[in-house]
């Protein structure tokens, strides 16, 4: 009996300062994640990203375009529909916030 007490004892006392052990390590880490993210070379780096897949998108998109509408797909009513519409709201929205679509910006208060 006297061991399994010492056991979890030990088991308490490992655990506690594991947990504080770990938490300075998580805001050890955080703290370099943000610096890296704030950096200006990082923040250059995602500004030319961002332009190369709003410009690949583009193209990609009137690639598409093209070719639906060169083939039977845009003789049905569907195809219609779809190749005389603007983009949907949702490619709307996401590229007047970030200039590119599928992507959002992230809340003031996410953090890592």
């Amino acid at each position: 009996m006297r061991g399994k007490l010492l056991f979890l004892g030990g088991l308490a006392a490992g655990f506690v300062l594991g947990a504080r052990a770990g938490r300075e390590k998580y805001e050890e880490l955080k703290a370099t994640a943000l610096k890296i993210k704030e950096s200006p070379t990082v923040q250059e780096a995602a500004g030319v990203v961002q332009e190369q897949a709003t410009r690949l998108y583009s193209e990609g998109k009137t690639k598409v375009t093209d070719r639906l509408a060169n083939s039977r797909f845009a003789e049905t009513d569907i195809g219609q529909r779809l190749l005389h519409t603007s983009q949907s709201p949702a490619l709307d929205r996401d590229m007047a916030t970030t200039g590119a679509p599928g992507t959002s910006t992230p809340s003031a208060g996410t953090s890592f």
